[in-house]
Order: structure tokens, then sequence, then C-alpha cells
């Protein structure tokens, strides 16, 4: 009995270790990168081997991001880019999943075998279409170009219809008896009762949007539409220079600071919302 007590502690053990080795893993270049933000130009080149802490933390290059380059321009830009394309995805993905998981009409499970077929294209054959689409359109450096092709999504519409599905059904029935319409009944109970799942679908799609790189880079040249991704590029280019790193890691970390907060904020509905619309029955 002690041996088997003792096997399991030790089991234990190795385990929140090898979590622990693992979580320094994952934390270390953020932790590097706050080091090197606090760090003047002058120290950081000076050192020989790299130092895991500073004597002098300096926020000049906090300043210096700001004033290089319009860097409160880009944040603005991002913020526009991120709330008007999550609220536009929200808008089709809820009604598209409500349709899959509850209303009966032909062809409906051809239609989302369609739509999980979508998944499998390669998204640079979808990066392409939608470039000629927009700059067929005469919409390249404007924000309409930026948000329509980012508006749907097959992935948050599955993960919404599957939540959607473990709902009783007796509920629906019963709110049609009562006359209840499918609008009201998708606004007043179903979203209610899978708000996780809808509160992970919004943040995943708010950091999606706030990472997204390589279309605003395509579709956008104009400065006055960049986002806070693209306007890296212009940061190490034009603003602090390549030889600059620890003004560059502080412009990374102003950008980054949203998002980080944001999950730790919600990151505990995140996993739950997640492993619900994963999960049947």
């Amino acid at each position: 009995m002690k041996e088997n007590t003792f096997g399991k502690r030790l089991l234990k053990i190795a385990v929140y270790a090898m979590l622990v080795f693992w979580a320094l893993v994952v934390l270390f270049p953020f932790y590097w990168m706050l080091l090197t933000s606090i760090k003047s130009y002058g120290s950081y080149n000076a050192e020989f081997i790299p130092k895991f802490f500073t004597l002098s933390p300096t926020f000049e290059n906090y300043v210096s991001a700001f004033s290089a380059v319009p860097l409160a321009k880009y944040f603005l830009n991002t913020v526009i880019f991120t709330v008007a394309t999550t609220a536009l995805m929200l808008v089709i993905a809820i009604p598209s999943a409500y349709a899959f998981a509850r209303l009966e009409f032909k062809g409906k499970n051809l239609l989302f075998l369609s739509f999980l077929a979508l998944m499998m294209i390669p998204t640079e054959l979808v990066v392409i279409t939608n470039f000629t689409t927009v700059t067929n359109l005469e919409m390249r450096n404007t924000f309409g170009g930026l948000i329509l092709p980012s508006a749907a999504s097959v992935f948050y519409i599955y993960l919404l219809k599957e939540n959607f599905e473990q709902v009783p059904n007796e509920l629906y029935l019963a709110a049609k008896v009562d006359g209840t319409t499918d609008f009201k009944y998708l606004m007043k109970v179903l979203v209610p009762i899978c708000r996780p799942t809808v509160v992970t679908v919004t943040i995943l799609k708010v950091i999606e949007c706030w990472n997204s790189y390589v279309w605003p880079r395509l579709i956008t040249d104009d400065p006055a539409f960049y986002l806070v991704s693209n306007g890296i590029q212009e940061i190490r280019e034009n603003g602090f220079g390549r030889e600059n790193i620890p003004a560059m890691m502080a412009a990374v970390v102003v950008i980054s600071l949203p998002l980080i907060v944001l999950f730790l904020i919600f990151r505990n509905k995140i996993m739950a919302g997640v492993a619900r619309g994963g999960t049947k029955g």
C-alpha cells in the first residue's frame, strides 16, 4: 500500500515538473521580449553574452514606439477592423448555425457537408480569389475590403452548430407551442444558454483579426489603413531601423498586450466554450 502511494506521488511530482518545464519554455519568449524592451540601445548592443536581467531599466523605447511611427493610428485601425469584422461574423454565424442545428429544409445535410468541405481548401487559394474580387470591386485600401473577406467562418458556424444541438429539442418545441418565433427563441433562449461558446467564438475571432497579417498586407498599401501587425514592418524599416531591437520589442509588447490581457480575463470561458462546443450529447 505504501509503495503504491509512493508511486502515485512520484508520478504526480514528475507530471508537475514536466508542466512547469513546458510553462517556462512557453513563457520565456514573452519574458525575453519584455526584458529587451526595457533595455537601452547602448546596453543591449554592449552585451556580448545576453543577460537575463537588467539593473537599469528604461521606458524610452515605449516613447519611441509612439513617436517614430503612427502606432496610435494603427491601433485605431485595428480596433475598427476587429470590432466590425467580429460583429459581422456573429451576425452571419449565429443564424447560420441555428439553421443547421434546428431548422429542417431540403438539402440541409448536403449543404452543411459542402460548408465543411470548404475548410479543406488551402488558404492561399482563397486569398487569391478574394484579392481578385476585392480589386475588381475597387475596394482596395478601404475598410470594406479589409473586413468583408473575413466576415464568414465555416469553423465558427460548425462550433456553434454543435453547441446548439446539445440544447434539448423539447425547449424548442415548447417555445413553438407558445407561439415564439425562431428568431426570438434564438436570441432569448438558445444564445443565453450557449453563452460560453458564443463568448469563446467572439474572443477567438478578435484574436484572429488582431493578428491578421497576410490579407491586410496584400489589400492595403496605404499607411492610413495599416493595422498593428502590418505596422511592424514599417516600424522595422522606416521607424527604428533593423538594428534597434529594444525599440522594436517595445512596439511588439504594446501590440501584444491587449490580446494577453483579453486571454487572461476570459481564459476560463475560452476553455469551457471550446470543450462544450466540441462535445456531443
